[in-house]
Protein backbone atom coordinates (compact mmCIF):
# COMPACT_ATOMS: atom_id res chain seq x y z
CA UNK A 1 0.00 0.00 0.00
CA UNK A 2 1.37 3.81 -0.96
CA UNK A 3 1.97 5.99 2.18
CA UNK A 4 1.63 9.82 2.03
CA UNK A 5 2.72 12.02 4.41
CA UNK A 6 0.60 15.72 5.22
CA UNK A 7 2.61 17.83 7.58
CA UNK A 8 0.72 20.64 9.01
CA UNK A 9 -2.23 17.95 8.31
CA UNK A 10 -5.02 19.92 10.80
CA UNK A 11 -4.80 23.23 8.91
CA UNK A 12 -6.80 24.42 5.90
CA UNK A 13 -4.69 22.73 3.03
CA UNK A 14 -3.37 19.66 5.15
CA UNK A 15 -6.54 18.48 6.18
CA UNK A 16 -8.18 19.10 2.51
CA UNK A 17 -5.28 16.93 1.39
CA UNK A 18 -5.68 14.37 4.28
CA UNK A 19 -9.29 14.08 3.21
CA UNK A 20 -8.87 13.83 -0.52
CA UNK A 21 -5.66 11.05 -0.32
CA UNK A 22 -8.04 9.07 2.16
CA UNK A 23 -10.95 9.20 -0.20
CA UNK A 24 -8.80 7.71 -2.45
CA UNK A 25 -7.55 5.12 -0.36
CA UNK A 26 -4.02 5.97 0.73
CA UNK A 27 -2.69 5.36 4.18
CA UNK A 28 -1.92 8.62 5.41
CA UNK A 29 0.43 9.59 8.11
CA UNK A 30 -0.22 12.85 9.24
CA UNK A 31 2.17 15.24 11.23
CA UNK A 32 0.86 18.34 13.22
CA UNK A 33 1.73 19.82 17.26
CA UNK A 34 -0.86 22.62 16.85
CA UNK A 35 1.38 25.24 16.85
CA UNK A 36 -1.07 27.58 15.63
CA UNK A 37 -2.63 27.77 18.80
CA UNK A 38 1.09 28.83 20.46
CA UNK A 39 0.84 31.54 17.12
CA UNK A 40 -2.57 32.73 17.41
CA UNK A 41 -4.53 31.19 20.38
CA UNK A 42 -6.85 28.68 21.04
CA UNK A 43 -9.27 29.95 19.21
CA UNK A 44 -7.60 29.51 15.87
CA UNK A 45 -5.76 26.18 16.88
CA UNK A 46 -6.48 22.77 14.71
CA UNK A 47 -7.60 20.53 17.33
CA UNK A 48 -10.88 20.51 16.48
CA UNK A 49 -9.95 19.75 12.88
CA UNK A 50 -7.56 16.59 13.56
CA UNK A 51 -10.05 15.07 15.91
CA UNK A 52 -12.66 15.71 12.97
CA UNK A 53 -10.37 13.31 10.52
CA UNK A 54 -9.13 10.71 13.25
CA UNK A 55 -12.67 10.31 13.63
CA UNK A 56 -13.92 10.21 10.10
CA UNK A 57 -11.11 8.07 8.34
CA UNK A 58 -9.39 4.56 9.33
CA UNK A 59 -6.35 5.20 6.75
CA UNK A 60 -5.43 7.91 8.84
CA UNK A 61 -2.56 7.87 11.99
CA UNK A 62 -1.64 11.20 13.33
CA UNK A 63 1.52 12.20 14.67
CA UNK A 64 1.75 14.84 17.35
CA UNK A 65 5.50 15.89 16.43
CA UNK A 66 7.22 19.06 15.33
CA UNK A 67 8.89 19.33 12.12
CA UNK A 68 11.53 20.63 13.81
CA UNK A 69 12.46 17.74 15.69
CA UNK A 70 15.01 15.75 13.48
CA UNK A 71 15.28 12.70 15.47
CA UNK A 72 11.25 12.18 15.65
CA UNK A 73 10.94 12.74 11.83
CA UNK A 74 14.10 11.00 10.64
CA UNK A 75 12.89 7.87 13.25
CA UNK A 76 8.86 8.29 11.32
CA UNK A 77 10.17 8.30 7.94
CA UNK A 78 12.56 5.27 8.44
CA UNK A 79 9.65 3.43 10.04
CA UNK A 80 7.56 3.52 6.54
CA UNK A 81 10.57 3.79 4.15
CA UNK A 82 10.33 3.27 0.61
CA UNK A 83 6.40 2.79 0.56
CA UNK A 84 6.28 6.61 1.02
CA UNK A 85 5.16 7.45 -2.41
CA UNK A 86 3.78 11.53 -2.02
CA UNK A 87 5.25 13.84 0.87
CA UNK A 88 3.23 16.77 1.04
CA UNK A 89 4.20 19.50 3.33
CA UNK A 90 2.33 22.11 4.83
CA UNK A 91 3.23 22.96 7.97
CA UNK A 92 4.39 26.27 8.63
CA UNK A 93 4.20 29.53 10.90
CA UNK A 94 1.94 31.50 8.64
CA UNK A 95 1.99 35.48 9.59
CA UNK A 96 4.29 38.03 8.47
CA UNK A 97 3.47 40.18 11.88
CA UNK A 98 3.80 37.15 13.63
CA UNK A 99 7.70 36.21 12.22
CA UNK A 100 8.69 39.86 13.43
CA UNK A 101 8.13 38.70 17.42
CA UNK A 102 9.70 35.32 16.92
CA UNK A 103 12.12 35.19 13.84
CA UNK A 104 14.38 32.37 15.65
CA UNK A 105 11.01 30.19 15.85
CA UNK A 106 9.74 31.61 12.18
CA UNK A 107 13.15 30.33 10.72
CA UNK A 108 13.32 27.18 12.34
CA UNK A 109 9.94 25.66 11.39
CA UNK A 110 9.99 27.43 8.08
CA UNK A 111 13.14 27.10 6.66
CA UNK A 112 15.32 24.32 9.22
CA UNK A 113 11.84 22.29 9.61
CA UNK A 114 11.69 21.96 5.79
CA UNK A 115 15.36 21.07 5.44
CA UNK A 116 14.73 18.28 7.81
CA UNK A 117 11.94 16.57 5.98
CA UNK A 118 13.93 16.82 2.43
CA UNK A 119 16.72 15.09 4.28
CA UNK A 120 14.39 12.32 5.51
CA UNK A 121 13.11 11.62 2.09
CA UNK A 122 16.74 11.52 0.62
CA UNK A 123 17.33 9.28 3.12
CA UNK A 124 14.42 7.32 2.93
CA UNK A 125 12.47 7.43 0.01
CA UNK A 126 14.31 9.41 -2.61
CA UNK A 127 11.67 8.11 -5.43
CA UNK A 128 8.47 9.71 -3.90
CA UNK A 129 7.45 12.90 -4.90
CA UNK A 130 7.55 16.25 -2.34
CA UNK A 131 5.15 18.98 -2.98
CA UNK A 132 5.70 22.23 -0.79
CA UNK A 133 3.17 24.99 -0.26
CA UNK A 134 5.18 28.28 -0.77
CA UNK A 135 4.26 31.28 -1.01
CA UNK A 136 3.35 34.55 -3.17
CA UNK A 137 5.54 36.27 -0.39
CA UNK A 138 8.57 35.29 -1.86
CA UNK A 139 8.23 37.99 -4.26
CA UNK A 140 8.49 40.47 -1.34
CA UNK A 141 6.79 43.79 -2.82
CA UNK A 142 8.30 43.87 -6.17
CA UNK A 143 4.84 43.69 -7.52
CA UNK A 144 4.01 47.22 -5.36
CA UNK A 145 6.48 49.16 -8.39
CA UNK A 146 4.26 48.26 -10.56
CA UNK A 147 1.91 51.68 -11.59
CA UNK A 148 -1.55 50.90 -10.24
CA UNK A 149 -4.77 52.77 -11.54
CA UNK A 150 -7.34 53.29 -8.77
CA UNK A 151 -10.99 52.47 -9.04
CA UNK A 152 -13.97 52.75 -6.96
CA UNK A 153 -13.46 49.73 -5.08
CA UNK A 154 -9.98 48.60 -5.74
CA UNK A 155 -6.65 49.10 -7.38
CA UNK A 156 -5.85 47.64 -11.05
CA UNK A 157 -2.69 47.32 -12.55
CA UNK A 158 -2.13 49.83 -15.70
CA UNK A 159 -3.54 48.27 -18.99
CA UNK A 160 -0.32 47.79 -20.90
CA UNK A 161 1.68 45.98 -18.26
CA UNK A 162 2.59 42.60 -19.19
CA UNK A 163 0.35 41.07 -15.83
CA UNK A 164 -2.57 43.12 -16.06
CA UNK A 165 -4.24 40.46 -18.02
CA UNK A 166 -3.30 37.52 -16.07
CA UNK A 167 -1.99 38.19 -13.15
CA UNK A 168 2.20 37.74 -11.53
CA UNK A 169 4.01 34.50 -13.55
CA UNK A 170 7.15 33.21 -12.33
CA UNK A 171 9.14 35.71 -13.85
CA UNK A 172 9.39 38.05 -11.35
CA UNK A 173 12.07 38.17 -9.52
CA UNK A 174 12.38 37.14 -5.55
CA UNK A 175 15.49 39.56 -4.23
CA UNK A 176 15.78 43.02 -3.84
CA UNK A 177 12.92 43.94 -2.28
CA UNK A 178 11.26 43.83 1.62
CA UNK A 179 9.92 40.48 1.93
CA UNK A 180 8.51 40.72 5.74
CA UNK A 181 10.27 38.10 7.85
CA UNK A 182 7.66 35.09 7.31
CA UNK A 183 8.90 35.83 3.37
CA UNK A 184 12.58 35.25 3.83
CA UNK A 185 12.07 32.40 5.93
CA UNK A 186 9.33 30.68 3.20
CA UNK A 187 11.87 32.37 0.38
CA UNK A 188 14.96 29.97 2.08
CA UNK A 189 12.23 26.72 2.44
CA UNK A 190 11.17 27.70 -1.16
CA UNK A 191 14.88 27.33 -2.61
CA UNK A 192 15.66 24.28 -0.47
CA UNK A 193 12.91 22.50 -2.44
CA UNK A 194 13.75 23.16 -5.62
CA UNK A 195 17.61 22.62 -4.89
CA UNK A 196 16.77 18.80 -3.66
CA UNK A 197 15.11 18.79 -7.32
CA UNK A 198 17.75 19.91 -9.45
CA UNK A 199 20.65 18.88 -7.36
CA UNK A 200 19.42 15.15 -5.71
CA UNK A 201 17.04 14.26 -8.85
CA UNK A 202 14.10 14.10 -6.30
CA UNK A 203 10.30 15.24 -8.01
CA UNK A 204 9.82 18.37 -5.97
CA UNK A 205 6.74 20.95 -6.64
CA UNK A 206 6.49 24.44 -5.56
CA UNK A 207 3.07 25.92 -5.16
CA UNK A 208 3.44 29.88 -4.77
CA UNK A 209 0.35 30.45 -3.13
CA UNK A 210 -1.97 33.61 -2.90
CA UNK A 211 -4.67 33.59 -0.24
CA UNK A 212 -5.32 29.68 0.28
CA UNK A 213 -9.13 29.61 2.22
CA UNK A 214 -12.20 27.64 2.57
CA UNK A 215 -13.96 26.53 5.89
CA UNK A 216 -11.67 24.73 7.74
CA UNK A 217 -9.76 27.48 7.77
CA UNK A 218 -8.67 28.34 11.74
CA UNK A 219 -8.27 31.57 10.84
CA UNK A 220 -6.84 34.47 12.75
CA UNK A 221 -6.57 38.26 12.50
CA UNK A 222 -2.53 37.83 12.01
CA UNK A 223 -4.03 35.52 8.97
CA UNK A 224 -6.24 33.99 6.79
CA UNK A 225 -8.07 37.41 5.79
CA UNK A 226 -10.91 36.02 4.37
CA UNK A 227 -12.06 33.32 6.65
CA UNK A 228 -11.07 36.08 9.59
CA UNK A 229 -13.46 38.49 7.95
CA UNK A 230 -16.35 36.10 7.54
CA UNK A 231 -15.75 35.47 10.79
CA UNK A 232 -15.84 39.03 12.22
CA UNK A 233 -19.02 39.79 10.45
CA UNK A 234 -20.76 37.00 11.96
CA UNK A 235 -19.83 37.80 15.81
CA UNK A 236 -19.69 41.70 15.31
CA UNK A 237 -16.51 41.94 15.81
CA UNK A 238 -14.61 44.81 14.78
CA UNK A 239 -12.19 43.99 11.48
CA UNK A 240 -9.21 46.38 11.14
CA UNK A 241 -8.06 47.39 7.75
CA UNK A 242 -4.50 48.37 7.17
CA UNK A 243 -3.45 50.72 4.68
CA UNK A 244 -4.35 50.99 0.76
CA UNK A 245 -8.25 52.04 1.48
CA UNK A 246 -9.28 49.26 1.50
CA UNK A 247 -8.58 48.64 -2.34
CA UNK A 248 -5.83 45.94 -1.85
CA UNK A 249 -6.74 43.32 -4.06
CA UNK A 250 -6.00 39.22 -3.57
CA UNK A 251 -6.76 36.69 -5.34
CA UNK A 252 -8.29 33.35 -3.40
CA UNK A 253 -8.31 29.91 -4.02
CA UNK A 254 -10.39 27.37 -2.49
CA UNK A 255 -8.05 24.25 -0.06
CA UNK A 256 -9.97 21.58 -2.59
CA UNK A 257 -8.59 22.96 -5.62
CA UNK A 258 -5.03 23.38 -4.27
CA UNK A 259 -5.50 19.85 -3.37
CA UNK A 260 -6.58 18.98 -6.69
CA UNK A 261 -3.46 20.67 -8.20
CA UNK A 262 -1.19 18.79 -5.71
CA UNK A 263 -3.00 15.63 -7.07
CA UNK A 264 -2.02 16.08 -10.65
CA UNK A 265 1.47 17.51 -9.93
CA UNK A 266 1.68 14.05 -8.09
CA UNK A 267 0.32 11.88 -11.47
CA UNK A 268 2.76 13.64 -13.87
CA UNK A 269 6.04 15.04 -11.39
CA UNK A 270 8.50 17.57 -12.48
CA UNK A 271 12.08 18.00 -11.27
CA UNK A 272 12.17 21.61 -9.14
CA UNK A 273 9.38 23.06 -11.07
CA UNK A 274 7.06 26.30 -9.52
CA UNK A 275 4.36 27.30 -9.79
CA UNK A 276 2.12 30.36 -8.76
CA UNK A 277 -1.39 28.96 -7.54
CA UNK A 278 -4.35 31.28 -6.52
CA UNK A 279 -7.85 32.41 -7.90
CA UNK A 280 -6.11 34.14 -10.79
CA UNK A 281 -8.40 36.73 -12.87
CA UNK A 282 -11.01 33.60 -12.06
CA UNK A 283 -11.78 34.43 -8.46
CA UNK A 284 -10.26 37.97 -6.82
CA UNK A 285 -11.66 40.06 -4.46
CA UNK A 286 -10.77 44.01 -2.64
CA UNK A 287 -11.44 44.29 0.67
CA UNK A 288 -13.67 46.62 0.56
CA UNK A 289 -15.78 44.28 -1.97
CA UNK A 290 -14.73 41.29 0.36
CA UNK A 291 -16.65 43.66 3.05
CA UNK A 292 -19.70 44.37 1.23
CA UNK A 293 -20.42 40.65 0.14
CA UNK A 294 -19.57 39.86 4.13
CA UNK A 295 -22.52 42.38 4.58
CA UNK A 296 -24.54 41.44 1.84
CA UNK A 297 -24.39 37.65 2.85
CA UNK A 298 -24.50 37.72 6.77
CA UNK A 299 -27.50 40.67 6.31
CA UNK A 300 -25.15 42.53 9.05
CA UNK A 301 -23.34 45.78 9.21
CA UNK A 302 -19.61 45.24 10.22
CA UNK A 303 -17.48 47.59 12.51
CA UNK A 304 -14.41 48.23 10.60
CA UNK A 305 -11.35 49.96 11.01
CA UNK A 306 -8.82 51.22 8.85
CA UNK A 307 -5.62 52.50 9.59
CA UNK A 308 -3.35 54.58 6.99
CA UNK A 309 -0.20 52.37 7.37
CA UNK A 310 -0.15 49.41 5.46
CA UNK A 311 1.76 46.10 6.59
CA UNK A 312 5.29 46.12 6.02
CA UNK A 313 5.74 44.16 2.42
CA UNK A 314 2.13 43.91 1.93
CA UNK A 315 1.30 43.70 -1.59
CA UNK A 316 -1.44 46.46 -2.72
CA UNK A 317 -2.54 43.93 -5.53
CA UNK A 318 -1.74 40.66 -5.89
CA UNK A 319 -3.67 38.38 -8.53
CA UNK A 320 -1.74 34.89 -9.74
CA UNK A 321 -0.69 33.96 -13.57
CA UNK A 322 -2.07 30.52 -13.28
CA UNK A 323 -1.12 29.80 -17.45
CA UNK A 324 2.12 28.15 -16.75
CA UNK A 325 0.25 25.21 -14.32
CA UNK A 326 -2.82 25.00 -16.46
CA UNK A 327 -0.28 24.56 -19.49
CA UNK A 328 1.12 21.69 -17.40
CA UNK A 329 -1.59 20.20 -16.35
CA UNK A 330 -5.03 21.40 -18.72
CA UNK A 331 -7.35 19.11 -17.45
CA UNK A 332 -6.98 21.02 -14.04
CA UNK A 333 -9.98 23.34 -13.27
CA UNK A 334 -11.33 25.55 -10.88
CA UNK A 335 -14.33 24.07 -8.90
CA UNK A 336 -14.96 27.45 -6.72
CA UNK A 337 -16.04 30.68 -7.49
CA UNK A 338 -15.66 33.67 -5.58
CA UNK A 339 -19.34 33.50 -5.08
CA UNK A 340 -18.72 29.75 -3.86
CA UNK A 341 -16.31 30.25 -1.69
CA UNK A 342 -17.82 33.06 -0.08
CA UNK A 343 -21.40 31.60 0.65
CA UNK A 344 -18.92 28.30 2.06
CA UNK A 345 -17.14 29.80 4.68
CA UNK A 346 -20.46 31.69 5.78
CA UNK A 347 -22.49 28.16 6.37
CA UNK A 348 -18.77 26.36 7.65
CA UNK A 349 -17.96 29.58 10.56
CA UNK A 350 -22.09 29.76 11.07
CA UNK A 351 -21.99 25.54 11.79
CA UNK A 352 -18.45 25.90 14.15
CA UNK A 353 -19.49 29.07 15.71
CA UNK A 354 -22.58 26.80 16.66
CA UNK A 355 -21.03 24.01 17.72
CA UNK A 356 -18.36 26.04 20.01
CA UNK A 357 -14.75 25.44 17.77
Amino acid sequence: MSVAFVTGSGGLIGSATVRFLCARGLDVVGVDNDARSYFFGKDAGTGWNIKKINEAYANYSHHDMDIRDQQAIDKLFSRYGTSIALVIHTAAQPSHDWAAREPRTDFSINADGTLNLLEAVRANCPECVFIFTSTNKVYGDTVNQIPCKELDTRFELVDDHPFAAHGVDESMGIDRCTHSLFGVSKAAADLLVQEYGRYFGIKTGIFRGGCLTGSDHSAARLHGFLGYLMKCALTDTPYTVFGYKGKQVRDNIHANDVVSAFWHFFSAPRYGEVYNIGGGRHSNISMLEAIAECERLTGKKMRIVYEDTARTGDHRWWISDMRKFQSHFPEWRYSYSMKNILEELREGMAKRSTAGF
